[in-house]
């Protein structure tokens, strides 16, 4: 069952695109975004019931609001973007959480960076430049696609933020419990401009309500599947199958929207694909002292 759960939140993830794409022909990113949390929210809120633990969010803990002010910045941008950009565009949050998280481990935490964490970092990072180059003539880098592609790499900065946040209270709360707290607070800051920013568009688009719903059930769910999976599922396994996500990602963008997917898109996410691998997979334990 363990890999059926890694597969299903794999896939989950790598819907995401599509399904904002979907959700924006009839919300706006605010609104996606307060969508995401707040179903999210409610779905963590059935498993605490049965589970029969208290719907009491964690409020005093500075982690848990790093890690709702990251995961904000990393909705808001990511649905922002994709809503006026392409749906594979969020195929760059992921590689910069990656070298977001090692920079941080390294100055911030003072590990040691190793030979193969650089190279690694530097072939994740030789990617995101060919995947936000994407052949154009370099007069348009800092064109409309140009500062898409910089929203997606600010929403990777909040997707970093708050998986250190989650990391470190991981011996203080239990998984459901954690991220109910850090997405009830998060629904509740992005409540907040729905007011002044929400513009939903006049049809009735059955699709898009479908995919908000899909959005906030993946927030809620999938980190679940995912964390059962990695008691069973061989580590060096569940690297290779989750860093696979963002080939499926714009695989449904292809398939889904017949988004053009050139090769400086195909070549860059291999890259990075490779180089997240390389960064996490597992290093050769070293043989115990004699003491």
């Amino acid at each position: 069952m363990g890999m059926l759960y890694l597969i299903i939140a794999t896939l989950s993830w790598s819907l995401v695109g599509v399904l904002v794409k979907t959700a924006a022909l009839q919300f706006d990113a605010y609104t996606i975004t307060f969508a995401r949390f707040s179903i999210g929210v409610l779905a963590l809120a059935a498993i605490l019931v049965l589970s029969r633990k208290s719907l009491r969010p964690a409020a005093v803990n500075r982690w848990i609001w790093i890690g709702a002010a990251g995961k904000c910045v990393n909705y808001l941008l990511e649905n922002v973007g994709v809503s006026i950009g392409y749906a594979y565009g969020n195929i760059l949050v992921q590689p910069t959480q990656t070298i977001v998280l090692l920079l941080i481990s390294v100055m911030i935490f003072k590990e040691k960076l190793t030979l193969k964490s650089a190279v690694s970092a530097a072939i994740v990072l030789i990617g995101v430049v060919l995947i936000s180059w994407n052949g154009r003539p370099l007069g348009e880098l800092f064109g409309e696609q140009g500062w898409i592609s910089l929203l997606f790499i600010i929403s990777g900065i909040g997707a970093g933020l708050h998986l250190l946040a989650q990391k470190m209270l991981l011996d203080a709360m239990n998984d459901v419990s954690m991220n109910y707290s850090m997405f009830f607070w998060a629904s509740l800051i992005t409540m907040m401009p729905l007011p002044f920013e929400a513009g939903w568009s006049p049809a009735f688009v059955p699709g898009a309500w479908a995919a908000a719903l899909a959005l906030g059930l993946i927030t809620g769910i999938s980190f679940l599947l995912s964390s059962k999976a990695m008691r069973t599922v061989k580590f060096s396994v569940a690297v290779i199958v989750s860093n696979l996500a963002v080939l499926f990602t714009i695989m449904w963008a292809e398939i889904f929207y017949r988004e053009p997917i050139t090769n400086f898109i195909i070549t860059g996410t291999v890259i990075v694909v490779f180089g997240m691998t390389l960064l996490n997979w597992p290093s050769r334990s070293a043989k115990p002292s004699a003491g």
